[in-house]
Order: structure tokens, then C-alpha cells, then sequence
């Protein structure tokens, strides 16, 4: 059985909980203060059919939260009609401009409401790493900041392997590209089946980190592999509810589709344009203070010089972290460069 570890901190406007397991990191969990709690992954509601498109397959229903709307795939014969009330549950977050997928559970009656609300985090940490006490504070902290930096990385270096991997989404598929460096004096054959074995295993992780789902297009080291062990290979590294795993073609491809479920770490975090928006690092600058208060018990008083903009937006999330701590406008800092310090 792997070694698992569990992370949690809980800074003003955002918690997060990370899972590590034999030593590197498997999944985040991030649940914004500001979230809508109408789109978390596994929420059951009362929606409004608000329009009907037959060309998609679907219908748009109303949540009660606003645009966008959810998503509720259906037949020719679910004999929807616009304006209908019916029991949803959210099975995939918003992503893009999207957003939340449902899954029809039956009639209802009044409003759009929330009947049961998703998981929270300690809900899914409770199924994910049952029985595993969380470690928090300051190590906590560090925790969520290096498996943040492997999350949105696109390539990713396993020297002990002799592994490069680059693992990217586009909006048509997920892409992943397995190679290795050949160690001297070893079997090349059998250095490329590791490298693939260790290769998928690795890839499953990231992407279980990014929390990423869709079509999945995996270029293996080499051609003409055994296609029953890729396959075993495989299940064993993307296990899972409704994962669909398709065969190793001539060119040294495997495919897969993975099901979407919470919305993508770097969507998250990033905004459009691959930027970190204020909110974020008004939160981010947050964190910071929190870890430099959490490390430096004699300062009586630290504080996070910053942009002026980030101040604004930061300074309710810092008044929450107590008196020690405070948030200064300086207009000589650059956006997401705050300096954080004992005040002279």
C-alpha cells in the first residue's frame, strides 16, 4: 500500500489540502471562499430548463447562480420542455467559458436551489486519504507551493528513471510525450519498457494533479509494443470510474478518455491569458504573510508591501490573520512581486 500524506492549510479567501503519496504529489484541492457553491463538483439542485438544443444534444439549465449556465446532456425522448424543473447533480465543474456538466436525476418542483451541497474539502479528503491526519501550519504552506509548481509545469524531469515528460492540453486533447535517456551498458529494449511503464504511472499522477480530464493522446517510447501489457500498464496507472482506455496504434500511441470532474489547477489560478488575476494574488500574498508569521514568532508586527490594486483587494484577507500582520500600497512594487518584511 503507498504512503500517504496529507496537507491542509486554510489561508482567508482560499483552502487548500494536497495529497502525496510514496513521496510526490498526487492531487490539490483548492475551494475558494467566493466559490459558487452551485457549481462544486457533486452538488445536488433544482434547476430550470432555460433553453433547449436539440443541435448539441442538450439543454442549459438555470442553477440559480447565473450565467453560465449547467449543461444537462439528454435524448431525443427526455421529453424536456423550457421552463421545467428538474433534479440535478453537478458532475464536472466549470472550465473556460463552460459551464458545469449535469446529470439528470429526476423531477422536482419550485425554484433552482441547492438541495445537497458537494463535498467539501474535508469530505473528499475523508474518501480520498481516509483516516489521514492532516499536517497544517507552515509546512502546510510549503506543501501546496511546490505541488502548485509541479501542477503548472508542462515538462518534468524523473532522473532516476531517466524520464522526460511532457504533459500539455490543448483544446482539442491532453498530450503527453514519454522519453528517456538511455543509461551506458544497459539493455536498451528493456531500459524503453520501463520508461514507459514508469512513464504512464507518472503521467496518471500529473494529471490527476492538474486535474484534467478529456481525451488523452499518450506517444510511448518506441513502436511495436505488447499491446495486452501497455493495456494492464494502463488500468493500473489511470484507475478509475469512467475512464475509457482505446488500443496502441502502429505509430506508438495509446488513447484514452478521462472523465472531467473538478475545474482545471490552472484555470484555477490563471486567468485567460495565462496570468495570475488580482484575486489571486491578493490570496497569494496573503499565504506569504501567513507563512512569514508562522516562521517568524519574534517580529511583533510583519507586512506585505505591494501594488497598490492587490492592497485594496488583499487587505480584508490580512486583517484576518491578526494583529501582527498588515498590508502597505507602494506603488514602486510591480503586480504579483509583494515584498514581505518587518515594517521599519
Amino acid at each position: 500500500m503507498s504512503a500517504i500524506e496529507v496537507f491542509l492549510d486554510e489561508t482567508p479567501g482560499e483552502t487548500r489540502a494536497v495529497i502525496a503519496r510514496d513521496g510526490r504529489w498526487d492531487r490539490i484541492l483548492i475551494e475558494r471562499h467566493d466559490d459558487r457553491p452551485e457549481h462544486r463538483l457533486g452538488a445536488r439542485l433544482v434547476g430550470r430548463v432555460a433553453d433547449l438544443v436539440p443541435g448539441a444534444g442538450g439543454a442549459f439549465v438555470d442553477l440559480g447562480a447565473g450565467e453560465p449556465f449547467g449543461f444537462l446532456a439528454v435524448g431525443k425522448a427526455a421529453g424536456l420542455a423550457q421552463g421545467q424543473a428538474v433534479e440535478v447533480e453537478v458532475t464536472a465543474e466549470p472550465r473556460g467559458d463552460k459551464g458545469p456538466t449535469l446529470r439528470r436525476l429526476g423531477p422536482a418542483e419550485g425554484d433552482p436551489r441547492i438541495l445537497v451541497p458537494g463535498p467539501s474539502i474535508a469530505d473528499r479528503l475523508a474518501v480520498l486519504a481516509p483516516d489521514v491526519p492532516p499536517v497544517t501550519g507552515a509546512e502546510a504552506i510549503r506543501a501546496v507551493w511546490e505541488a502548485e509548481e509541479e501542477a503548472l509545469a508542462a515538462a518534468h524531469v524523473f532522473p532516476e528513471h531517466g524520464l522526460d515528460l511532457s504533459v500539455e492540453r490543448t483544446r482539442a486533447l491532453i498530450a503527453v510525450d514519454i522519453d528517456h535517456t538511455a543509461a551506458p551498458g544497459r539493455d536498451a529494449r528493456r531500459a524503453r519498457r520501463e520508461a514507459n511503464r514508469h512513464g504512464l504511472d507518472q503521467g496518471a499522477r500529473l494529471i490527476r494533479l492538474k486535474a484534467w480530464g478529456g481525451l488523452l493522446a499518450i506517444d510511448l517510447i518506441g513502436v511495436g509494443h505488447d499491446g495486452e501489457e501497455i493495456g494492464r500498464w494502463a488500468r493500473a496507472a489511470f484507475d478509475g470510474p469512467g475512464v475509457a482506455f482505446g488500443p496502441v496504434n502502429r505509430f506508438g500511441v495509446l488513447q484514452l478518455s478521462l472523465p472531467w470532474g473538478a475545474r482545471p489547477i490552472e484555470e484555477r489560478l490563471l486567468g485567460a491569458d495565462g496570468r495570475r488575476p488580482l484575486t489571486t494574488r491578493a490570496i497569494d500574498l496573503t499565504r506569504r504573510l501567513r507563512h512569514a508569521l508562522l516562521t517568524d514568532t519574534a517580529s511583533p508586527r510583519l507586512q506585505a508591501r505591494c501594488a497598490p490594486e492587490e492592497a485594496e483587494a488583499a487587505a480584508p484577507l490580512v486583517a484576518r490573520l491578526g494583529p501582527r500582520a498588515a498590508v502597505t500600497a507602494d506603488p514602486t512594487v510591480r503586480p504579483g512581486k509583494a515584498v514581505v518584511e518587518a515594517p521599519r
